[in-house]
């Protein structure tokens, strides 16, 4: 099912934009493309299994009997998981190649949706889904090395924005999955999808995916890593795109963290709710992505950043003028937060390929390190929503953290944006 669903989303998208005139590698890489569909497929594993169990968290701490605190960690420890894998992914793939890496990165995933299917404790939860998130992650961050080892700068922000856009089916129909399937299965029957969906990813990668690294990065070792992140750290156009992509995720993650207390305590709405209502998030990214696709390599990186900024900083700010006057009702949460998501999908694959193309023979590692301050900074403000919640059951916590972060990714822009201009 999910397969046949990507295989139409993209179809339907070919109506649309013509994706055949990316499909031609820049001149300096002799590989083979590889289709898109799989792309999209095992980078979408790793957004389906984060929000295909939000709607089973609140049932979850009356099923072990623990305070609603302690299960959201099983969301901390995901973020944390998916971070810290991304900074290995990278730089062994530019040392090993990608297809190797990721084959074993997708077999880990099959085994912690196992594990967490099986669980029975929240504790062995934990664990089962921070494994799920090591395993996960490989797609999000191979798939991105994989484009920018065929494209260019420009155009690697058109196909990162492509494939995320069909990649959006994924997180825009997993809640609405996780939930149906826990109303009439249980909770374990998310995890047991999660499995299954990555057993056929991880059957299609093995058989069909070539090779696309031409040349090894920083070499072989822990030393060589260590070395490659470091000559990244040290770049301000680096640390800016990376910064703005990890504050611009934290905008989201404070949402998906706080927005089902706040559909369910708060407004005191059933959990299905917010599995539908979120569909229209995943619209605004999905059109968010579309215009990258399309106007990427017309604008240029940095001018879509600015763009997407801006219009995310309304979005927020939107949706906070609906709690402070009153007004808070599902359609005042979820469609400010759909213009925040559009915002999103112009900023993220952007904010990615200029962070990629700052060394594109570290093009891994970036990947990675990017990745890795993503998932950082989304547990912080997943965590920071959540000690709010407790002293102030409202949507007030949510909405201030997206707001702050909002702010420091449009100043971590702008340094990546001057220090770019300056080394041009």
């Amino acid at each position: 099912m999910f397969r046949q669903i990507l295989f139409v989303g993209l179809n339907a998208g070919a109506a649309v934009f013509p994706v055949s005139a990316l499909s031609e590698p820049r001149p300096s890489s002799g590989a083979r493309p590889p289709s898109v569909v799989i792309l999209v497929a095992m980078s979408a594993l790793g957004p389906m299994a984060l929000n295909i169990f939000m709607p089973s968290m609140p049932g979850l701490a009356k099923h072990f009997h623990v305070d609603y605190g302690l299960v959201q960690l099983t969301l901390t420890f995901y973020l944390i998981g998916l971070s810290l894998a991304q900074l290995v992914y990278g730089p062994l793939s530019d040392c090993y190649g990608r297809r190797p890496v990721l084959v074993c990165g997708l077999a880990i995933f099959c085994l912690g949706s196992l594990f967490c299917a099986f669980a029975t404790s929240i504790e062995i939860l934990m664990i089962g889904r921070a494994l799920q998130a090591i395993g996960g992650c490989s797609g999000l961050v191979l798939g991105r090395a994989i484009i920018r080892d065929l494209y260019d700068r420009d155009r690697s922000a058109a196909m990162i924005g492509y494939v995320t856009m069909a990649m959006s089916l994924a997180p825009m129909f997993s809640p609405a999955l996780g939930g149906y399937l826990d109303t009439l299965f249980g909770w374990r029957a998310s995890f047991a999808f999660c499995a299954l969906a990555g057993l056929a990813v991880f059957a299609w990668v093995a058989f069909t995916l070539p090779e696309t690294l031409r040349e090894p990065g920083f070499g072989e070792g822990f030393r060589a890593m260590l070395r490659g992140y470091g000559d990244l750290l040290r770049s301000p156009a680096f640390c800016g795109y990376a910064l703005q992509t990890a504050f611009t995720s934290g905008v989201f993650f404070a949402f998906i963290a706080g927005a089902p207390f706040v559909v369910v305590t708060v407004m005191g709405e059933p959990a299905s709710s917010y599995g539908l209502w979120f569909m229209v998030v995943s619209v605004g990214y999905l059109t968010g992505n579309f215009l990258t696709g399309r106007f990427a390599v017309r604008l240029g990186v940095d001018r879509m950043i600015a763009w997407g900024a801006m219009i995310g900083l309304l979005g927020i700010l939107a949706l906070g003028a609906t709690g402070w006057f009153g007004l808070l009702t599902l359609p005042g949460l979820f469609l400010p937060m759909a213009v925040v998501a559009l915002s999103n999908g112009l900023t993220l694959p952007n904010g990615t390929a200029g962070a990629v193309s700052v060394n594109p023979r570290a093009a891994g590692a970036a990947a990675g390190l990017s990745g890795a301050l993503q998932m950082l900074v989304g547990a912080a403000a997943a965590v920071l929503v959540g000690y709010g919640q407790d002293s102030d059951p409202s949507q007030h916590p949510m909405i201030w953290t997206m707001l702050g972060s909002g702010i420091l990714a449009v100043l971590s822009f702008a340094i990546a944006a001057k220090f770019r201009s300056r080394r041009s």
